[in-house]
């Protein structure tokens, strides 16, 4: 049977193409401002199309000539920016704010390749903000292309992914039918921190690439393994010695107040709940970040940041994912991606309707 295939726009380093990879789709294409992301997708999907470009200086012509056969995308997927929707906007014309020029670029591609279904990926206040404004607007821009159209905010806990992490989708349908989100199948339980880092516990630092001997012990565990069992991307580094006093304090699931104030007098004014918080190894993580030098989270045994590859095992990237770049860029996508497992249930309920036309 004739795999359906995918665009992604503003793929970044590919978490949605993933999940639509593992759920059966070939991943035609991908477009990103950044080239490290770029170059990760590329790396993870080398049968794909992967352009590093902005979409904010293309026109309409240019679109056909950026993919071969870009006619053929069945599905376009996406996080394209939205903030500029608000009934305060000073613009006449929401296509005149330029923090709308990237979601109309975005919607230029569905516009000339009219692929069957379109997914969106935003914040989850996006669906009731300035009174639902936003959501209403996007809901009549496809209404008038002729899609149908639903959305809902999904925890990626629901969906296998051992961290909370809360996003809005929208996903668009050409023949007419409204998408139910209700019929995602969620797992029972949750996936927990030790379930998806315990089994790098006692890797010792000073290593690129490293090798697991002990088969896994779950389900999660052997989707994460790749082939051979190696890890990629495990750099595991310490902060600086006072940095690494102040974590001591804080027990799993603690956070800032559990340290003493003769060791953070001057840095607790304005800070937030998980502000210095230590994971919790028998609950979900808090939602991943994008910094490497970052004071949100911590490793529930180690007086350090997860690394990249305990970072993207937390968002249910699997082990055959690696990511290139600096360390810093690294922790940036992943930290920006959407986590695979929740992608690969959308792109199941997607399929489930395409399949049913």
């Amino acid at each position: 049977m004739k795999k359906l295939k995918v665009l992604d726009l503003f793929c970044g380093c590919g978490g949605i193409s993933l999940g639509f990879e593992l759920a059966g789709y070939e991943i035609f294409g991908g477009i990103d401002v950044n080239q490290d992301a770029v170059n990760t997708f590329q790396h993870n999907f080398p049968n794909s199309q992967a352009k590093c470009i902005d979409l904010s200086t293309i026109n309409n012509d240019d679109i056909p000539n950026i993919f071969r056969n870009i006619q053929e995308v069945d599905i376009i997927i996406g996080g394209p920016p939205c903030q500029g929707f608000s009934a305060a906007n000073r613009y006449k014309k929401e296509e005149d704010d330029p923090r709308n020029k990237l979601f109309f670029e975005y919607m230029k591609f569905v516009e000339i390749v009219r692929p069957k279904a379109v997914l969106i990926e935003n914040v989850k206040g996006i669906l009731t903000s300035n009174n639902g404004y936003a959501k209403e607007k996007i809901y009549s821009i496809f209404k008038e292309l002729g899609y149908s159209i639903n959305s809902k905010v999904l925890s990626a806990s629901d969906y296998g992914v051992p961290q909370r992490r809360e996003r809005a989708f929208f996903v668009a349908l050409k023949n007419g039918i409204e998408f139910d989100f209700d019929s995602l199948q969620k797992m029972e339980g949750i996936v927990t921190v030790k379930e998806a880092i315990g089994e790098l516990y006692n890797l010792k630092e000073g290593k690129e690439v490293y090798s697991l001997e002990e088969p896994p012990q779950t389900e999660y565990q052997k989707y994460l393994r790749n082939q051979n069992s190696t890890i990629k991307n495990h750099l595991i580094k310490y902060p600086a010695q006072k940095v690494q006093d102040r974590i001591a304090c804080v027990p799993q699931g603690g956070n800032w107040k559990d340290i003493p104030l003769e060791l953070f007098e001057n840095q607790r004014s304005n800070r937030h709940s998980s502000a210095y918080k230590r994971l919790n190894e028998i609950d979900c993580s808090v939602t991943i970040d994008t910094g490497n030098a970052h004071s949100n989270y911590f490793h529930p045994l180690y007086n350090r940041i997860p690394t990249v590859r305990e970072a993207a095992r937390l968002q249910s990237f699997n082990d055959q994912f690696e990511f290139l770049g600096s360390r810093t860029s690294q922790y940036r996508q992943v930290g920006n991606a959407v986590p695979p497992l929740l992608a690969k249930a959308i792109a199941k309920g997607i399929m489930e309707v395409l399949d049913n036309e």
